[in-house]
Formats: C-alpha cells, sequence, structure tokens
C-alpha cells in the first residue's frame, strides 16, 4: 500500500507579511495513520525539500496528540525535510493521494499543473484521493476526461466560508474554498464550524477542515481495503 501526500510550498499569506504553508495537524494525523496502517508514504512538493510550516499551527492551542508525536520523531522531520518534488512523481507508483491543507495549497497547488494532471491520472485510474480543509480548493481546476470540472455532481466539503471569516482571512485568500467548489457545480455540504466532518464520493473524498484530519485519512484507508 504506497500513498502519495502533497504538501504547498507556498509561505507567504498573501500581501500581510505573514508567513503560511501547510497546516501541521492535517499533515501529521494522515502520516501516523497511514504509517501505522503499514502504508509506505511518500511526500512530495511543488518546490520539493522542506515545505513550509503554518507557523500559527505550530502555536501551543493547535497541538494534539499527533502534533506531539511528530515534534519527538526525528525520522518523519528528516522524511519531511526532503519532499520529492512534484514533477518527478509518478501517479503510476501510488496506490492512493493525500493532499494536507492550510492556506499554502491555494496560492501554489490549485494552480500547478502536475497536481492537476496528478489528481486527473489518479481518478482516471481507479485509485482514491483525498483532500482536506483548505486542500479541497486545489480540485478547482481540475476536469473530468470530458472537460468538465471534476467535482461537478459530486458530493465534496471543504473548509466553509464562515470558517475562514473566523480566521480573518476571508479578504486575504485568493479564493475561497467554500465559493470554488460550489461554482465548480459541486454538491457542497458541511458540518458545523471546526467539528470533524468528512464527504466520500465514489474515490473523491473530502474532509472540511483541521479538525477532520484523521476521519479523511480513515476513510481513505478504508477505500484502498476495499
Amino acid at each position: 500500500m504506497k500513498i502519495l501526500m502533497v504538501l504547498s510550498s507556498h509561505d507567504e499569506l498573501g500581501n500581510t507579511g505573514k508567513k503560511t504553508g501547510f497546516w501541521l495537524e492535517e499533515f501529521a494525523a494522515p502520516y501516523y495513520a497511514f504509517l501505522d496502517a503499514g502504508a509506505d508514504v511518500t511526500l512530495a512538493s511543488p518546490q520539493g525539500g522542506q515545505p513550509p510550516l503554518d507557523p500559527k499551527s505550530d502555536e501551543a492551542d493547535s497541538q494534539t496528540a499527533d502534533t506531539r508525536r511528530f515534534h519527538s520523531d526525528s525520522a518523519a522531520q528528516a522524511v519531511l525535510a526532503s519532499t520529492h518534488k512534484l514533477d518527478s512523481v509518478s501517479p503510476n507508483a501510488f496506490d492512493a493521494v493525500f493532499y494536507p491543507g492550510g492556506h499554502g495549497p491555494l496560492w501554489d497547488l490549485a494552480n500547478d499543473k502536475h497536481s492537476i494532471a496528478l489528481i486527473e491520472q489518479t481518478l482516471q485510474a481507479g485509485k482514491p484521493v483525498a483532500l482536506v480543509c483548505h486542500a479541497p480548493g486545489v480540485l478547482r481546476d481540475v476536469k473530468n476526461p470530458d472537460g468538465t470540472p471534476l467535482v461537478k455532481g459530486k458530493k465534496v466539503t471543504g473548509f466553509t466560508n464562515s470558517e475562514e471569516e473566523g480566521v480573518g482571512l476571508t479578504d486575504v485568500v485568493p479564493f475561497l474554498v467554500e465559493d470554488a467548489l460550489k461554482q465548480n457545480g459541486g454538491l457542497y455540504s458541511r458540518g458545523e464550524d471546526w467539528q470533524s466532518y468528512t464527504v466520500q464520493d465514489g474515490l473523491l473524498i473530502t474532509g472540511q477542515n483541521p479538525g477532520s484530519s484523521s476521519e479523511t485519512a480513515k476513510v481513505l484507508l478504508a477505500s484502498l481495503k476495499k
């Protein structure tokens, strides 16, 4: 069981002068879920090497059992520091793909031709793709073989407009995840803000927010076992 995790390489939070990147819990929880299930996990990012960590996700009130495990795991830290360049990995080498969120993906992965092709080819090969929190935003330009938006007519979720408003970044992000999914014809649904909520439609699995990371990973693993 080989799983590819794709992280953002983008570290600038718009024009705020603040930093962003990937969200630690959204990486750590799935990473350990996959490892503990016996999966072979590979990490990739557009630029390769160490992907930028959103500093807010490393603050004390954002810590979980999985993030604390990561902080004491030098092997995992070494793997994260040396991600493969996204354009060097082949979808054929993996059984599934997982995208952690954080705001970074909205700036780079949403527009990345290698990411778009990876998702399209993985799904067309009958293999599952899971994305959590802001990461469902990277589906914005992904298409079906007939040229229609991938999410059109599919059940999806992702970071809500009200959650974005709650963190004060509605006017900073390049686009809103909820709006992008709806505009492309996605059958968007949501749970309560900040509560775990995961949706599966065939091979496509999406989670709403950081609290959905573990559940989204579990659903992906269950899909692989079928």
